[in-house]
């Protein structure tokens, strides 16, 4: 029976260990916080003291966790999951990172003779709960091919971008063209609603006129009626992955990358009004009236 270590149980990740748990892995997990982890340990998870004790004996490691920090630390710091693997090892990098972190982190563990690959994802916790994300992939071929069933039990939809980091280069496009949409939807409603429209009348047209798209879809009855009930995604997080697409873009491009600066900027304001509730909330700050604080 394949061995599973799974650190970081946040809103994605509790849902992707619960799928090896499904799936008939043995599982090992570690966060943080040991209550994220109960019920896991419930359903038959190792609690781990640390990501070094979750990472002993595993086949593979899968991480997912919020940032660059986040990720070096569980890899490669003090009890990081690096001290414990054995050469050739599977590490599975899901979490989104900058671009630059990818690399680095693949050059560092390659070195130890673990086989990394990049895979970050796409959906929300009820589609990782289900095994329905969409895993966005960088790896060498032969290494893609080993670690295959370690990605279907989270999802039966590998898009393979290649080397390894390009996961990751998709992942932050994904994110970034994601925040400058929905800072679009807050602006746009924001202005309907400062200037008298029928807002019901404004959601139908914007959902099915040539604007929409899944995020017009769903977030803009969401903003209008200021639910923001089960979050899909905090402004925290979605500053953090336009930053990283940002430095990403200003690498490659000769263009200073307006829209996405702006889309940061946004969302610097949305963090600072609201860095762990919905991304959504947005709407609260943009909305207001002219001459109004």
């Amino acid at each position: 029976m394949a061995h599973v270590a799974f650190i970081g149980l946040g809103r994605m990740g509790h849902g992707m260990a619960g799928r090896y748990l499904d799936s008939g892995f043995t599982v090992a997990v570690w966060n943080r916080s040991r209550s994220k982890a109960e019920d896991l340990i419930a359903r038959g998870a190792r609690w781990a003291a640390s990501p070094a004790d979750a990472a002993d004996g595993a086949d593979a490691v899968v991480t997912m966790v919020a940032d660059d920090g986040a990720s070096r630390a569980v890899w490669l710091g003090q009890d990081g999951a690096a001290s414990a693997m054995k050469a050739g090892t599977l590490a599975i990098e899901c979490s989104t990172v900058s671009y630059r972190h990818a690399l680095d982190l693949a050059r560092e563990l390659r070195g130890r003779g673990l086989i990394y690959i990049d895979s970050p994802v796409t959906g929300l916790p009820d589609a990782a709960a289900a095994g329905k994300l969409t895993l966005l992939v960088g790896a060498e071929p032969a290494d893609l091919e080993r670690v295959r069933p370690y990605l279907v039990p989270l999802s039966t939809t590998i898009r393979d971008f290649g080397a390894v980091g390009s996961g990751t280069v998709y992942k932050l496009i994904n994110n970034l063209m994601g925040a400058i949409q929905i800072a679009g939807i807050a602006e746009g409603l924001a202005i309907a609603e400062q200037a008298g429209l029928d807002m019901k009348l404004v959601l139908e047209a914007v959902e099915t006129g040539v604007a929409a798209s899944p995020q017009v879809i769903r977030h803009s009855k969401r903003m209008a009626a200021r639910n923001f009930s089960g979050a899909t995604f905090t402004a925290a997080l979605r500053h953090k992955d336009a930053a990283y697409a940002v430095a990403l873009a200003e690498s490659l491009l000769s263009d200073v990358p307006l829209l996405g600066r702006a889309a940061v900027q946004a969302y610097a304001r949305a963090k600072t009004h609201a860095p762990d509730d919905d991304e959504g909330k947005m709407i609260e700050i943009v909305s207001r009236a002219k001459g109004t604080t």
